[in-house]
């Protein structure tokens, strides 16, 4: 199986303390992967290291079999990764909901007219075209976090990681997700504390413990 991403003895430490070490991990080809573990052990952390959020880590982060030694390297394969964060507040870089999920395919130099029309197709897709002309500050939590995914999956990325993605979501809109997310064929890491969602999403989970991964 082809491998999206590839860790090796990542280590990393906070300030004075080892927060995690010796992380190995293998994630094929559109599979989607879990990991958990107890409060402040590192899994946002981690995943921050595979989105290229941090890098004072120890260990090899490859992407497509392609070892990543600095951010200019990571920087090739950036459009390819799409990085959901637990907190989307700060995410958001137009107040409108259209202009935000455009606003990287115009950033890359998309005219206008074709942007909008494939804002538009993605909001479609994850039945959020009633909120196309919302104040995004005014939605809910849920909607935010939608509207957040939209902005990620316009730009066609091959892996998905994300933080928390359920976090504080009601029923109804924590099973839209799960439907979302179940319907695309992407590589994925998820971090979740949620068992109930992890089982109806990610059929291969880890723990995250300070000494490593432990395939669960």
């Amino acid at each position: 199986m082809s491998c999206s991403i590839t860790l090796k003895k990542i280590s990393y430490k906070n300030e004075n303390r080892q927060l995690f070490s010796n992380i190995d991990l293998n994630v094929g080809h559109q599979e989607k992967v879990a990991i958990i573990g107890a409060n402040g052990v590192g899994k946002s952390t981690l995943l921050k290291i595979i989105a290229g959020l941090k890098d004072s880590y120890e260990g090899e982060l490859q992407l497509f079999h392609n070892p990543i030694l600095s951010k200019k390297e990571y920087n090739k394969f950036r459009s390819d990764v799409g990085y959901l964060p637990q907190d989307v507040n700060d995410y958001f870089l137009c107040p409108i909901v259209i202009e935000d999920v455009m606003f990287n395919l115009r950033a890359k130099g998309m005219n206008k007219e074709e942007a909008y029309h494939k804002a538009i197709l993605i909001l479609e897709n994850l039945g959020i075209s009633h909120l196309k002309s919302r104040v995004i500050l005014e939605l809910s939590g849920g909607e935010q976090k939608i509207v957040a995914l939209a902005g990620i999956l316009i730009t066609q990325p091959k892996i998905l990681l994300l933080d928390e993605p359920t976090n504080a979501l009601d029923f109804n809109t924590e099973k839209r997700i799960i439907d979302i997310l179940n319907s695309i064929k992407k590589s994925m890491i998820i971090v979740s504390h949620h068992k109930s969602f992890i089982e109806k999403l990610a059929p291969t989970v880890y723990k995250l413990e300070k000494s490593g991964l432990e395939k669960i």
